[in-house]
């Protein structure tokens, strides 16, 4: 079937845009927000935590080494994820019972990314002071409150 087209098409043009409406994967649950139910940050583009521990996860095939990784249970509702902790040494300065913002890795349909397995989030501040700037050593890591 071919595209109307016309001075007076503008109806079924519409008409026909519905039909394409959600064809595309996961538009429907973008549409509808459904996907925010299952989210453990509810939508939210950050949260804090508290980390309950420190672990290091194995890379995927056919890469080789650990990935220092901290469980964080969210404030907001209680749930419990694992979050990556980026930088050389970055591991050392994040401590159990500390305060962490966790953020989104930005993997593909927010799956996790690259070699790591079914880790969905990564570390951006602790104890209310950036990651980024604790490692440089601008700024000394906070006191837990």
């Amino acid at each position: 079937m071919k595209k109307a087209r016309g001075l007076f098409a503008g109806k079924k043009l519409m008409e026909r845009r519905k039909q394409f409406k959600y064809a595309r994967k996961g538009s429907r649950e973008q549409a509808t927000g459904i996907w925010k139910k299952f989210d453990p940050m509810a939508g939210a583009p950050a949260a804090r935590g508290i980390v309950l521990k420190k672990r290091a996860i194995e890379k995927k095939q056919p890469h080789s080494g650990l990935i220092k990784c901290v469980t964080v249970q969210l404030v907001k509702n209680g749930k419990v994820v694992t979050a990556f902790v980026p930088g050389d040494g970055a591991i050392k300065h994040v401590d159990e019972h500390n305060e962490v913002v966790i953020e989104r890795i930005g993997g593909p349909q927010r799956g996790s990314k690259g070699d790591i397995p079914g880790v969905k989030f990564k570390v951006i501040k602790v104890n209310g002071v950036s990651l980024k700037e604790v490692l440089k050593g601008k700024k000394e890591k906070g006191r837990g409150k």
